[in-house]
């Protein structure tokens, strides 16, 4: 008898151990499929605010990555999808600029007036920066936004805006879903792995 309830316990224990890797592959592939819906679909409708999620500024100018995101934001802003533009990031390498200053003097610079240019300029990452802004959307009464980011990118981005209590749509900019087959699975991946770590809390 001694010897058979081991030998049971460890049958039980593999078991729940397969259902536990089953369901975390089934989690897996269903991120992965609804992060490539996401990336095809704009949802492009009147909100409170434009949110222009972050990417590397240069010592004062938008990369090319940036500067994409913030001409899709002001195409955005021009067909009256918001009277407010949020743009977002913090501080890379040189900390006299941040992403989110850098993107608000660009729009500036563009024609936005300052009156309708909120920026975040402390976030360090994706989630950071979606908690600062729900901040600054309860602070100014704002409830709902059109997020632009690249295309992969705002699956995680709606999640953690939803998180925040934030009703989110997504527009992404043209042009960010990669040519190859390569570069779209990798990308796809990277969101997916980073989806998860912020569900299991390790983010």
């Amino acid at each position: 008898m001694s010897a058979v309830a081991p030998s049971r316990g460890r049958k039980i224990a593999a078991v729940v151990l397969l259902l536990l890797l089953a369901a975390c592959f089934v989690f897996y592939i269903h991120t992965c499929i609804s992060i490539v819906r996401q990336a095809h679909t704009d949802e492009r409708r009147p909100t409170d605010a434009i949110v222009v999620f972050g990417a590397a500024e240069y010592y004062g100018r938008p990369s090319p990555v940036l500067r994409a995101r913030l001409d899709h934001g002001l195409d955005l802003f021009r067909q009256d999808m918001a009277p407010f533009i949020i743009t977002t990031g913090g501080s890379g390498k040189d900390p006299r600029f941040s992403e989110g200053g850098v993107g608000h003097d660009y729009l500036a610079a563009h024609g936005v007036p300052d009156a309708s240019l909120i920026e975040e300029t402390h976030g360090g990452d994706t989630a950071e920066s979606a908690e600062r802004v729900a901040v600054i959307m309860r602070t100014n009464g704002l409830h709902s936004c059109l997020a632009v980011s690249d295309a992969f990118h705002l699956f995680r981005v709606k999640r953690l805006m939803a998180d925040q209590g934030m009703e989110c749509y997504a527009s992404p900019r043209p042009g960010s879903i990669p040519h190859s087959l390569g570069a779209r699975f990798w990308a796809v991946q990277r969101e997916a792995f980073s989806y998860a770590l912020w569900k299991l809390h390790l983010t």
